[in-house]
């Protein structure tokens, strides 16, 4: 005890806050609660989850790929979260890699697993009459269903990018007739607008996620991969627009509270989530059932051994349980 009142005393001055320091987003009521032993279980995309918290799309056909998706998916297990796989693509025709994408004996049955394909592969199957071909990687994976990942700015930018030639929006309704599973359908760090959120939460998608500007930034990746320096700098404009997760949070709960007619009744916040208490105040004042996604936050500890990624975790989570407890948003 002596120790700590020193401690106390030494670190006082160097401990001062000011007013501009506080976050604004909360109220802190101390009074309410004991400390937290554990969150409150609750039922996402169908399944039961242990916390709101979901592995937003990243990483698919690399040498690491495996690894980072079994380290992440044993984390999902854990703790009780949800998992997104990166794009597919690599194996929708050919199992020479399935083994990295295969994650539900990991993951185990009870939490939600999805599989991913991008908007051009979706198109590519929708004009050749293949929507089999998805139906039957889903199955494949033993997933719940499929994100279809929406990037016409990365596929623009890409060297090796495809042209769309159908608005995504056709696409996804053309192949929301004939799919056997849940879709989600995303971004991939732009965000959308208004009116793109308004069009998908009219159709009977079992979840949006924002992917907002705001985190990594696809389009600004490829164009760092352009080997035309001037071309790349003359475009770089482009890469700056977007929506952020604030913005598409307050579009979404307009939608929901104006028009009787969505469909669409679940959102995954993603998209410049940083930690915690941004996962946590978006989730809480989404007037739809929320979690909040991470893709380069996980891949920071997903890299390494399982033990890195499980600290990064279970640190989260108890973060999550002070801030149920503790504070309310304004």
């Amino acid at each position: 005890m002596e120790d700590r009142k020193k401690d106390h005393i030494n670190l006082a001055l160097d401990s001062q806050t000011l007013k501009d320091e506080i976050d604004r987003r909360f109220w802190y009521e101390p009074l309410r609660s004991p400390h937290p032993t554990q969150l409150t279980p609750f039922t996402f995309l169908g399944k039961q989850m242990k916390a709101p918290l979901w592995v937003s799309s990243m990483t698919g056909g690399t040498q690491l790929a495996g690894k980072i998706n079994r380290n992440l998916a044993k984390a999902c297990n854990e703790f009780g979260f949800g998992m997104g796989l990166g794009s597919c693509r690599i194996i929708l025709k050919d199992n020479t890699h399935f083994a990295d994408f295969d994650m539900r004996p990991v993951i185990g049955d009870d939490l939600p697993l999805y599989a991913n394909l991008g908007i051009a592969q979706m198109e590519e199957l929708v004009t050749s009459n293949q929507t089999h071909v998805a139906n039957d990687l889903v199955k494949r994976l033993c997933a719940d269903g499929l994100i279809i990942h929406v990037n016409p700015l990365q596929e623009w930018f890409q060297p090796e990018g495809d042209r769309l030639q159908l608005a995504p929006l056709y696409t996804i309704q053309k192949f929301l007739e004939k799919a056997e599973f849940p879709v989600i359908v995303k971004e991939v760090g732009q965000g959308m607008g208004p009116q793109s959120l308004l069009q998908l939460m009219k159709l009977p998608l079992a979840a949006v996620e924002f992917a907002a500007f705001g985190g990594t930034n696809f389009a600004r990746m490829e164009m760092k991969r352009n080997p035309d320096a001037e071309i790349a700098s003359l475009f770089s404009p482009l890469t700056t627009v977007g929506v952020d997760a604030g913005d598409m949070l307050e579009t979404v709960n307009a939608i929901a509270g104006n028009s009787k007619d969505i469909l669409c009744k679940e959102v995954i916040v993603s998209g410049g989530i940083k930690s915690f208490l941004d996962g946590f105040y978006y989730i809480q004042k989404s007037k739809l059932p929320a979690v909040y996604g991470q893709a380069s936050e996980f891949l920071k500890y997903a890299r390494e051994d399982y033990p890195v990624l499980q600290q990064y975790v279970k640190n989260q989570i108890k973060g999550l349980e002070m801030a149920f407890a503790y504070l309310q948003i304004r």
